[in-house]
Parts: C-alpha cells; sequence; structure tokens
C-alpha cells in the first residue's frame, strides 16, 4: 500500500458489500434517524434497528436501566413501534443514506417471526433480516428459541421460507454451546451469525436491599463481556462455517481488530453509543490509521488471520 493509497475499509457478509464493518447493535441506536443530527449516518457500514414485532410493544416497567462496572443491565422488554409503522414512517428518511439497512425481527411464536420478515422482505431498502432469537417461545412453554437446538433450526428454516433476504442469526451466550446452536441456525438456512446477544445478569441496591431493575434480571452488555463475545467469535467462525458479526464491549478500533482476528467479518458497535454517539466514527479514523502503520491495504485481510501459539 503506498502511501497516498487510501485503505479499503470494505467487507462482504453474507453477499452484503459494507463501506466499511462498522454497524450499530440493535437496541441501542434506535432506528437509525433519531441519530441523524449527531452522527454521520453516511459514514456508517450499517444500521441494526430496534427490534421490531409485529404489533407495537411498550415494554417492561422501569427502572429497566442500571450502570453495572465495566458495563450496564437492561430489561427494556423490547418496546419498539411495530414492523409496519417501521415500514410507513421510518423506513422512507433511511433511504438518503448509502449505510445498509438491517432488521432486527422477533416474536413470541414461529407465527410472529414469520409475520414480520415477511413484511420486511417486501422492502427493496432493507438488506438483510437479524432475528433475535433470545425470546421466550410461548408454543414451548416459555424456552427461549435460542436456546434448543431444534427449535432453532425450525424458527430459521421457517423465516427462510418468507423472505429471500440474507438471514443474521443473533446468537445467546447463556447456552452450554453456542458453536452446537450456531450449527442449528445454519442448518435452518441462515446466512450469517452474530455473536453475542447480552449476557444474563442482575444488580443489587445494598441500601435498600432490592434488585436495581424491576424485572430483578437483564442483560448485561459493554466492555465486561468483550472476553466472552471473543471467544464465541472465535469458536463459531472456526466451526459453523458462516460468516459472523462480532457483538460486545466494542468501544476503540483496536476492539474492531480482535474481534476481526478471532474470525468475524463485521462488528457491531452497542453500549458505547450511550457514552459517546460518534464511536463510530473514532473507531473508523483508528482503523484507518490501523491500517496504514501496519501496511495493510485491505481491512478484510485480517478476517480470522490470528496467529495460533
Amino acid at each position: 500500500m503506498t502511501a497516498a493509497a487510501a485503505p479499503d475499509l470494505r467487507v462482504t457478509v453474507a453477499g452484503i458489500e459494507l463501506s466499511n464493518p462498522i454497524l450499530t447493535a440493535s437496541g441501542t441506536f434506535g432506528y437509525g434517524l433519531e441519530f441523524a443530527h449527531l452522527v454521520s449516518l453516511e459514514k456508517l457500514g450499517g444500521i441494526v434497528t430496534k427490534g421490531l414485532s409485529p404489533e407495537p410493544l411498550r415494554g417492561n416497567p422501569p427502572p429497566r436501566v442500571c450502570e453495572t462496572r465495566g458495563g450496564m443491565l437492561n430489561s427494556i422488554g423490547l418496546q419498539n413501534i411495530g414492523i409496519e409503522r417501521f415500514v410507513t414512517d421510518v423506513l422512507p428518511g433511511l433511504r438518503r443514506y448509502p449505510a445498509k439497512v438491517i432488521v432486527n425481527v422477533f416474536g413470541h411464536t414461529v407465527d410472529e417471526y414469520r409475520r414480520v420478515a415477511a413484511r420486511a422482505g417486501a422492502c427493496p431498502e432493507i438488506a438483510a433480516l437479524e432475528l433475535n432469537v433470545s425470546c421466550p417461545n410461548v408454543e414451548r412453554g416459555g424456552i427461549e428459541f435460542g436456546h434448543d437446538a431444534e427449535a432453532l433450526r425450525r424458527l430459521v428454516a421457517a423465516v427462510r421460507q418468507e423472505s429471500a433476504k440474507p438471514l443474521i442469526v443473533k446468537l445467546s451466550p447463556n447456552v452450554t454451546s453456542p458453536v452446537d446452536l450456531g450449527l442449528a441456525a445454519r442448518d435452518g438456512g441462515a446466512d450469517a451469525l452474530a455473536c453475542i446477544n447480552t449476557v444474563l445478569g442482575m444488580a443489587i441496591d445494598a441500601a435498600t436491599r432490592r434488585p436495581l431493575l424491576n424485572t430483578v434480571k437483564g442483560g448485561l452488555s459493554g466492555p465486561a463481556i468483550k472476553p466472552i463475545a471473543l471467544r464465541v467469535t472465535f469458536d463459531v467462525s472456526r466451526r459453523v462455517g458462516l460468516p459472523v458479526i462480532g457483538i460486545g464491549g466494542i468501544e476503540t478500533a483496536t476492539d474492531v481488530v480482535e474481534f476481526l482476528l478471532a474470525g468475524a467479518s463485521a462488528v457491531e458497535v452497542g453500549t458505547a453509543l450511550f457514552r459517546d454517539p460518534k464511536t463510530p466514527e473514532t473507531i473508523l479514523a483508528g482503523l484507518e490509521a490501523y491500517l496504514r502503520e501496519t501496511g495493510t491495504p485491505r481491512i478484510a485481510d485480517l478476517v480470522g488471520a490470528l496467529e495460533m501459539p
């Protein structure tokens, strides 16, 4: 790479070419447009929306977010405006930006997932679907789809019938073997995997002797879960054979490089956005500097390039 040549930040995930590997994580960036006055949306590789269900949901009662050492806990309860309102009120505004739009899909029954996938799949502006499978399956006694390999395979296969768009399955870390769940998702027709969703945790106020979340337990995110996310990314990328998007505690360009070396083709930035919505722009500048300093012409050359002992 010559001194004048600009590093190539383009990556491809499940057939989707991204201008760079930086996506925003679902649930941390609204539906994208809310941040247009704070962030240069055109600089993002992609925007992953808040989870969308067939009908609007109010979510859990507060308190539903609390800070912890090295991260935060949330129990939002998947509050959202519903797929129809997103398509009619939000999606038109996202058309002016080059960032790829990935819709996060969830439901409590297979049919609910299918309905959202079918509606989103009919929109050419939507590049892919990300399935949040950390939702209770009410048809099977409340067991999360992402905790049962056969239930996950069937869910992904059902959604695959509704849409030809790339399917990204967001794996839960709260299982014995994320690899086994990744294999089930692959067998159902997934095109890529996102590693990882939040880690189940809780926090207690010693003064009041009460939980800090109304629901007692919630999802832990932020720097505290980065080593877990790196480990799952490493294992899944090598054993499942699908592209992986890394998620968990990403705040700096160095974090991104580590996830790419571990096998991720792209990453999602989440909790860091609450502190500084411009984090993706800072990361991108850092990635360009890293590529120049190391003489790496293409960021895609880093994917899976970890040198083992």
